[in-house]
């Protein structure tokens, strides 16, 4: 995974709606109508929301009839995890405590 991937994926992941969506799709492909039920927002602001999430490849969508499903891309997800755990504070002896003035 590049740089650029995850720093899209964590730009799309900086969305408190987007974060709910992929919450939601943790239990299965879901249409937009089922989505649109929990949030509470409109159409036009999921599809946007939908748009950044599959551009950065974290989700799937396919349309069936009139209905627009979408799914989290799996592999994608796990690359972006396996990246991030690959940032670590190991090296530091103890923990570094930050005091505000």
């Amino acid at each position: 995974m590049t740089r650029e991937e995850v720093s899209n994926i964590c730009k799309a992941l900086s969305d408190v709606n987007r974060i709910h969506i992929l919450e939601m799709l943790t239990t299965g492909e879901k249409c937009g109508s089922t989505l649109l039920e929990e949030l509470n927002i409109t159409q036009p602001t999921l599809s946007h929301h939908m748009k950044v999430l599959i551009e950065c490849d974290l989700v799937h969508s396919y349309k069936d009839g009139k209905w627009q499903h979408y799914q989290i891309h799996c592999n994608k997800f796990r690359e972006f995890k396996a990246y991030i755990n690959t940032i670590t504070c190991s090296g530091f002896e103890t923990e570094v405590v930050i005091r505000k003035k």
